[in-house]
C-alpha cells in the first residue's frame, strides 16, 4: 500500500475533533483541487504491507485514514477491517468521487465525506449517490470559499438531506467568523469547525 507519511497528531475537524489520532496518508488522488494543502502526497511515500501499518498503531490509537484519496487503493478495505476488528474507531476521509458502496461499514468505522464545491474547480466529480450510504454516525464536509461557495453547499444539503452530520468549514487560513455569522444569521443546522491542527501548527507537514 502506498503510503505518504503516518503520524500521532490531534484530530483536526470533525465528529472526532481533539481526539489524539494516529493518522495513515496515502498517496494520490483522483481529484486536483484548487485549494489543496497536501499536494505533496499525489507523489512519492513508501510502500508498506497491511501488517507493516498495524504494528505502527498503539493500542490506544484513533485512526484517521486520509490522502491523497485513500479509497484509490484496494488494500484500504482490509486495512479498515482489520483495524476495526481490533476495536479501533478508523475515520476515513474520502473526497466524494468514490463509491462507498463496497466499503466496510461497522459502528467502529466513521466516513467523513467531503462534497467540493464549485471554488474548488472538482463540484462536477462529485458521486452524490454517496450522500444516501452515509449513517447517522458519519459526516458529509463543505470546504467553503466564498458565498457561492456557501449557497451551493447549502442547496445540495436541501436537495439530498444527509441522515449524518453537517460540516461547513472555511479554506484553510480563511478567518471562520464569517462563515460563523452567516450560518447565525441563516439559523441552519450545520456544525461550523475550524482545521484545528491549522490553528495549532499552522500549515506544519505532517501534524
Amino acid at each position: 500500500m502506498m503510503i505518504s507519511e503516518t503520524f500521532r497528531s490531534i484530530q483536526g475537524e470533525g465528529k472526532r475533533i481533539g481526539a489524539l489520532t494516529y493518522f495513515i496518508r496515502t498517496v494520490g488522488c483522483n481529484l486536483d483541487c484548487s485549494w489543496c494543502d497536501t499536494q505533496y502526497a499525489m507523489n512519492g511515500g513508501g510502500d508498506l504491507s497491511i501488517e507493516e501499518l498495524i504494528d505502527l498503531v498503539r493500542s490506544d490509537d484513533e485512526i484517521c485514514l486520509t490522502g491523497g484519496e485513500p479509497l484509490l487503493h484496494r488494500e484500504s478495505a482490509i486495512l479498515i477491517e482489520k483495524l476495526t476488528e481490533m476495536g479501533k474507531i478508523v475515520v476515513v476521509e474520502t473526497n466524494g468521487s468514490v463509491d462507498l458502496s463496497n466499503m466496510p461499514n461497522n459502528d467502529n468505522v466513521i466516513y467523513s465525506m467531503d462534497i467540493k464545491c464549485p471554488s474548488s474547480h472538482m463540484e462536477d466529480r462529485m458521486m452524490f449517490s454517496n450522500i444516501d450510504l452515509l449513517q447517522a454516525k458519519d459526516q458529509v464536509k463543505f470546504v467553503i470559499s466564498d458565498g457561492n461557495d456557501l449557497e451551493y453547499a447549502i442547496s445540495v444539503v436541501e436537495r439530498y438531506s444527509p441522515k449524518c452530520e453537517v460540516i461547513f468549514s472555511p479554506v484553510g487560513g480563511m478567518d471562520i467568523e464569517p462563515l460563523a455569522e452567516e450560518i447565525i444569521a441563516r439559523r441552519l443546522k450545520v456544525r461550523v469547525l475550524p482545521q484545528l491542527h491549522k490553528l495549532i501548527w499552522g500549515n506544519k507537514k505532517g501534524v
